[in-house]
């Protein structure tokens, strides 16, 4: 059982409002591991009222086109040469000045602006790479990589969207590759299957990411129509300080080698990010 508490003093005119904080402190409550309770207080209120703010920030944003993508190289280790790029998304907030995902997405997941938002980054992310064929042949080879939220993953209507992308853009479909994370696809892993085998179909690359962070599962990951397996960047990022992110990344390529994935290690060393 989830409590929330508010004590009742002078500033409450409503019955109305005292429920609300206290509804308020019930999530609050179901926010930190359930079976517990939560008294509201101003801390609560103020952090209320930002997500609040931070809400009509975002349909805001939406209308007037606010958000960019960033464009990371994806390296070769083999051969040196740039053999992709990941679409990084960023919100220019006119007050707050430049916001990574991690400062909005749940959010815009909790509200389902997330849906909006992530056709948004794969149409611009597909559409820049389309502009890159068609300005030099020597980009021909090149992939994009756009992460995939799990609110898009389950609508009903995806592949077909995504194949009237490719067709509208005049795109082939090896181009585009999707990054699903552990959790999305181990949530339902039957149903996932048959998403994923569906956007393979069209000829779209498909790759696990954060790979290390969730489930792990080895036992379900062979089932999985996968191409890319990507090393979570905590497991790669400190490699020169701790042994067990080393130890972890020799375990993963001999497994990924079995299984016919190719591999990305996040985080490797700084590059500057390209912005178009």
């Amino acid at each position: 059982m989830s409590i929330g508490i508010a004590l009742s003093n002078s500033s409450y005119e409503q019955p109305e409002e005292i429920l609300r904080d206290a509804d308020t402190a019930m999530y609050r409550a179901k926010s930190l591991g359930k079976a517990r309770y939560e008294i509201f207080d101003a801390d609560m209120r103020a952090s209320v009222m930002a997500r609040l703010q931070l809400e009509m920030d975002l349909h805001r944003a939406l209308e007037h086109s606010e958000f960019q993508n960033f464009y990371q190289p994806i390296v070769s280790l083999a051969s040196g040469e740039i053999v992709g790029f990941e679409a990084l998304l960023r919100w220019d907030h006119p007050t707050r000045g430049q916001l990574a995902p991690d400062e909005f997405i749940s959010v815009a997941e909790e509200t389902g602006l997330i849906r909006e938002l992530g056709w948004w980054n794969l149409r611009e992310a597909c559409r820049q790479m389309s502009e890159w064929r068609a300005r030099a042949g020597h980009y021909s080879h090149l992939t994009i990589s756009v992460n995939l939220s799990p609110k898009q993953f389950l609508q009903p209507n995806l592949v077909e969207d995504i194949r009237n992308l490719m067709h509208e853009l005049r795109m082939p479909p090896g181009v585009l590759k999707l990054e699903i994370t552990e959790s999305t696809m181990m949530g339902d892993p039957t149903a996932s299957v048959e998403m994923l085998q569906q956007i393979k179909s069209l000829g779209i690359g498909l790759a696990i990411d954060d790979f290390g962070t969730g489930y792990s599962s080895l036992s379900y990951l062979h089932h999985f129509p996968l191409d890319t397996l990507k090393i979570d960047r905590s497991f790669i990022s400190h490699m020169d300080e701790r042994e067990d992110g080393t130890e972890i990344a020799r375990t993963i390529l001999p497994m990924a080698s079995n299984l016919h994935l190719d591999v990305v290690a996040e985080g490797w060393r700084p590059l500057n990010n390209w912005h178009c």
